[in-house]
């Protein structure tokens, strides 16, 4: 089983072995590219770019597929989350066609690889369903229909639905597809080290100083590379796409169904946050994933509960056998509906992005590996101006507001607090954590399964904020800008780069 970055187990990583970097690193440490991170966003980008004649080396700083990789549901689509209707508004009738036209453009991507490559993924074409369950969505759905079409995009009016669920109207958008995400980034890593490329697990990136290259200091020893790109799902640090991507939270399931009538196709429905249902091959077994009930990171305070809804939501419609695994994974929503894929705002033209993905990943992840291979070969694409992350404008006092709150004071060193009294703070149940204040000072405590308690400041590391405890993964989850820690501080995922400080506790002597 492969480690990902929450406490309970996804589909994708309970059925595979950690990835083993076969090329190992020389004393040539110069890259062309450097790509930081290991899901499939990063080593679908470095594969285009080792195979268009660049060096390249992947620096990850956990295992490949250690975040949103291995908790996606793996939908691959072009009927998107954010609707047409949306991009429409916001960019206009003949950029919505080319944001059509970039995600064909992704599922024909994967295509391709797994036909090059000879992929066993349980790749599987199919369409998707949107439904609509009363006037309101209804009225919706038509907008929805006619802005799709008007995209490009095939959609048919729908008289059946894959799901035992009832509706008053659906549409259904061929070309859709689906497949096991852990299986296809393996096989794409294997070919880009055949093809002389080099990953470095394990690797966490601590900072990167541009100068004439790009000199990247890592907990691995430094490396240097012309151009770097952060396939990190946000960036880390302090930048201006922090203020304009929004962290989520998403909830899953994969169970066995009694009847083994599972759908083939996708399906969703048109409540804000959205239900979505599918049907994978695992090892030759299916599994019917359901998943939804969405929230800002850090803003649920039982999270436990979201799976505890989603459940019941899935036993409403569906007889379950058996509920095989129950995960939650994080994405970050763009504020403007599109994902931001170029050069890093604020940084020289060596340091390059690709985030914002909401819902899409798996499609969007392709989509950046496409644009960022045509800007850094100097190639010319309608896409490139599409997803600029500059089309964000720099707000009043932002670089002031940078250098402020780089660096987080460290509140508590040198302080000590009486074991005994946290012990007496912590009326938490074995697994629970919370949030506490003792002698004017906020402790995150958290009780693990053998009564120990562990204690750090709340305080996330990278821009301040007070973080909540996350009881379905076991997580520290900072509510601002997504940055989640281990249950005694350390990072797991990103913006932040530091852990979060261990508090001192003494123990009281009797004299």
């Amino acid at each position: 089983m492969i480690k990902r970055d929450g406490n309970r187990v996804s589909l994708w990583q309970a059925n595979i072995a950690p990835y083993e970097s076969r090329n190992t690193i020389n004393n040539n440490r110069y890259f062309d590219i450097a790509v930081i991170g290991g899901g499939i966003t990063g080593i679908t980008t470095a594969l285009l770019l080792q195979e268009a004649g660049k060096n390249c080396v992947v620096l990850e700083a956990a295992s490949l597929c250690f975040g949103t990789t291995g908790g996606t549901t793996a939908h691959i689509n072009t009927l998107l989350d954010t609707p047409y209707t949306t991009i429409s508004k916001n960019f206009g009738d003949e950029n919505a066609k080319l944001v059509a036209q970039a995600t064909n453009a992704a599922i024909n991507l994967i295509k391709e690889n797994i036909s090059r490559y000879k992929i066993d993924c349980a790749f599987k074409d199919a369409s998707a369903y949107l439904f609509a369950q009363d006037e309101k969505q209804a009225e919706e759905l038509g907008r929805i229909r006619s802005a799709t079409s008007q995209a490009g995009i095939a959609v048919h009016s729908a008289g059946n639905i894959p799901v035992p669920i009832s509706f008053k109207q659906a549409i259904q958008v061929p070309g859709q597809a689906k497949f096991n995400p852990v299986q296809y980034v393996y096989a794409l890593a294997e070919a880009f080290e055949n093809a002389g490329g080099v990953i470095v697990q394990h690797c966490r990136v601590n900072g990167i100083n541009e100068n004439e290259t790009a000199d990247i200091e890592t907990t691995q020893g430094n490396f240097r590379a012309e151009r770097v790109v952060y396939a990190t799902h946000i960036p880390p640090g302090v930048n201006l796409i922090h203020l304009r991507c929004a962290p989520y939270r998403s909830y899953a399931m994969a169970v066995k169904l009694n009847n083994d009538t599972y759908p083939e196709n996708l399906c969703y429905d048109m409540y804000d946050p959205y239900h979505y249902y599918r049907t994978q091959m695992v090892d030759n077994e299916p599994y019917f994933i359901a998943g939804g009930y969405d929230h800002k990171t850090g803003h649920e305070e039982n999270t436990q509960k979201c799976l505890m809804e989603l459940e019941a939501h899935v036993r409403r419609y569906f007889d379950i056998k058996k509920i095989a695994y129950q995960w939650s994974s994080q994405y970050f929503e763009s504020a403007d509906g599109l994902p931001y894929i170029g050069k890093l705002p604020g940084h020289t033209d060596l340091v390059y992005v690709a985030t914002g993905f909401g819902g899409n990943g798996m499609t969007y992840s392709q989509v950046s590996a496409l644009v960022l291979k045509s800007i850094l070969l100097n190639q010319d694409s309608p896409y490139i101006s599409l997803f600029d992350p500059n089309r964000l404008k720099p707000v009043a006092g932002f670089k002031n507001f940078i250098t402020h709150n780089a660096e987080v004071a460290k509140d508590f060193l040198g302080k000590y607090f009486s074991r005994e009294k946290l012990h007496e703070l912590a009326e938490l149940a074995p697994g629970e954590g919370k949030v506490v204040t003792y002698e004017s000072e906020k402790i995150a405590l958290h009780k693990d399964e053998n009564g120990e308690i562990h204690a750090i400041s709340p305080t996330c590391t990278h821009l301040k904020c007070s973080v909540a405890w996350n009881n379905a993964e076991q997580s520290w989850d900072c509510p601002c800008h997504g940055a989640r820690y281990s249950h005694d501080g350390e990072v797991l995922t990103g913006p932040a780069t530091a852990d979060l400080e261990k508090i001192n506790m003494e123990e009281l002597v009797e004299k």
